[in-house]
């Protein structure tokens, strides 16, 4: 069976979010580098989506490679530099790289939690530790579960170009996820996001049994402390 983020991460979602905050993601490369510094060092972006964290890693003088499963979201990643990123088409489940090769590794903007069991996101962060060397640094940026019940917006509804869009979102009845219902009004077609919604407590027990110690808890991208009302949940852990 297609997994929703098989489907979704494609011409749909591009049309839908054609320009990402770029200084959103300068602001969380340079909070990244002051936490676990990486100017020269071999960084892995896990799924990178179309690039524009990796772009500021590498003008900051890291050795980047990213990797995604999305041909188009890398099609437009590959065209944001000259010489082009390094990229990799992979699942992050299954990383294609020999153990030890990256200093650091950085999952970010929510681009974990999308699987139905709970084996497979330990099998990311597993695939993750195994990647770094001794001493290596993961930096997972997350939501915040609290935040998301706090804050949800059930409907919505924007227009994108000519297309009306309509968003509805929810907490599954087993409160473990978050979902996004997006319907393309115009198209008669629709799409679904499912998020699974981990505690900070929940995600750091998952880091420490992958072989990461958690050293850093941070809540938000000026590096605020990770409280209940933190619009993220970003953890810096080394691994062991």
């Amino acid at each position: 069976m297609t997994e929703w983020f098989e489907q979704w991460f494609g011409e749909e979602y591009l049309r839908l979010y054609p320009h990402r905050d770029d200084d959103e993601a300068r602001q969380l490369a340079a909070l990244i580098e002051r936490h676990a510094p990486y100017r020269g060092r071999r960084v892995l972006d896990l799924a990178c989506g179309a690039g524009r964290h990796a772009v500021h890693f590498a003008n900051r003088g890291a050795r980047v490679v990213g990797l995604d499963l999305s041909m188009p979201l890398l099609s437009l990643a590959r065209h944001r530099m000259d010489p082009p990123l390094d990229l990799v088409r992979g699942d992050k489940r299954q990383l294609p790289f020999r153990d030890g090769a990256f200093d650091l590794v950085v999952n970010l903007f929510t681009s974990f939690g999308y699987f139905a069991d709970d084996a497979q996101h330990r099998a990311v962060l597993e695939g993750a530790a195994a990647v770094l060397g001794d001493g290596g640094v993961f930096v997972l940026d997350y939501l915040n579960a609290d935040s998301v019940r706090d804050s949800l917006v059930p409907h919505e509804e924007r227009q994108v170009g000519e297309q009306r869009v309509v968003i509805e979102r929810g907490i599954s009845t087993d409160g473990r996820f978050v979902t996004k219902e997006i319907h393309l009004v115009d198209e008669g077609r629709s799409f679904v996001e499912r998020v699974r919604l981990f505690s900070p407590d929940e995600l750091a027990d998952m880091l420490f049994g992958a072989g990461l110690s958690v050293r850093e808890r941070i809540g938000d991208y000026s590096g605020g402390p990770l409280v209940s009302q933190s619009p993220r949940a970003i953890f810096v852990a080394e691994r062991r």
